[in-house]
């Protein structure tokens, strides 16, 4: 696990993956975001869809930040085909990481044939780019969670992602589930959804074993940090 006591202010940028992710988002948004990126030392900063990859790649130029999308976000709801051929246009326009919304349906029906599938298609379709998972662990069940959590262990995926964010966040109980399925694997942790109080919440969680932390709230976070070794939180 992370020890944050050890850890500077630069390299605890790279705890976290930045993203703007609203229905509305603007180009000028976009920019903005990747500039808090670079500006925060970010491991990555994620749009919703490929469609804001150039814009991003082209702001991103020159650093070490990865490029970052959604595929199928945030309902994870489409077919496994229409999931390949959205990794394979994000691939292609420059991501350099991609998290991928597994079908809840499928997994509440107890269809995990079609999680395999499609989480073995996403893992070839991204062809050696960084690949993550996304649970949405609001909606499963401790049994599913574990399921899920298994296949994405067989299938070699980089990170099991908690959730989009855009709903609810996961309980440090369901974290914990996913945390000691995976225990032992190459499989990393990557927490988003993490609600209010932003700051403590997210700390608790890299304290608790996750690696990452997906948010629209890097900078508050980060800029946090000396608040939480104030009041004792991290020593």
């Amino acid at each position: 696990m992370i020890d944050l006591s050890k850890i500077s202010k630069k390299e605890l940028g790279k705890l976290f993956d930045h993203s703007v992710l609203p229905k509305q988002t603007t180009e000028e948004e976009i920019r903005s975001g990747c500039k808090e990126a670079i500006q925060y030392n970010c491991a990555a900063f994620y749009s919703a869809s490929p469609y804001w990859t150039p814009i991003v790649k082209e702001e991103l130029a020159g650093t070490d930040i990865l490029i970052g999308s959604g595929i199928d976000f945030p309902f994870g709801m489409s077919p496994v085909e229409l999931k390949v051929a959205e990794t394979e246009y994000a691939v292609k326009a420059g991501c350099t990481v991609l998290d991928m919304v597994v079908n809840i349906g499928a997994i509440k029906a107890k269809r995990y044939d079609i999680t395999r599938a499609e989480i073995e298609a996403f893992k070839k379709a991204a062809k050696g780019v960084i690949t993550k998972v996304i649970l949405e662990v609001c909606y499963l069940k401790d049994d599913e969670i574990r399921k899920v959590c298994e296949i994405i262990k067989e299938v070699g995926i980089d990170y099991a992602k908690t959730s989009t964010g855009q709903f609810e966040g996961p309980t440090m109980q369901q974290f914990l589930v996913m945390k000691n399925t995976l225990e032992g694997s190459n499989v990393k942790l990557k927490v988003s959804g993490v609600k209010f109080p932003r700051p403590q919440n997210a700390y608790v969680f890299i304290m608790a074993g996750a690696e990452l932390i997906g948010t629209r709230s890097a900078p508050e976070i980060i800029d946090g940090f000396e608040m939480m070794k104030e009041i004792g939180l991290i020593k």
